[in-house]
């Protein structure tokens, strides 16, 4: 944790889905207009959930609800994962953009295990 701000901000996983979900909000803005309530709106909401899910978690001060929270930003996580693969079976992003970007969630959910491996821990101390 870098401590600039002193609350989820700082958390590296935090830090990382964010960056992950400029970039979705990036590509899904070079998709095609008639997927906007569709696709692009699916992952925009998944890439969401995934930050604001740690954000709420971190605001519960109790461990188990913090845990709970972070299984389901790993949910939108995964969920992530098959809109990407979806975004590239219709063309919209090359297979290098998909391979690169799911290698980043991918990432994300290592360190969002290693937080909850964390807060198992921290709860039990």
């Amino acid at each position: 944790m870098t401590d600039r701000y002193h609350d989820f901000r700082d958390l590296e996983v935090y830090v990382q889905c964010k960056q992950i979900r400029k970039n979705i909000w990036k590509m899904t803005n070079l998709f095609p207009k008639y997927e906007t309530y569709r696709l692009t709106d699916q992952m925009i909401r998944s890439s969401r959930s995934a930050t604001n899910c740690i954000a709420e978690g971190y605001g519960r001060y109790h461990y188990q609800e913090n845990i709970q929270f972070c299984r389901q930003s790993r949910g939108s996580l995964f969920e992530l994962i098959d809109h990407v693969i979806i975004a590239c079976e219709c063309d919209y992003i090359h297979e290098s953009e998909q391979d690169e970007m799911i290698d980043a969630i991918k990432d994300a959910i290592k360190k969002l295990n290693g937080y909850i491996k964390y807060l198992n821990n921290q709860k039990y101390q």
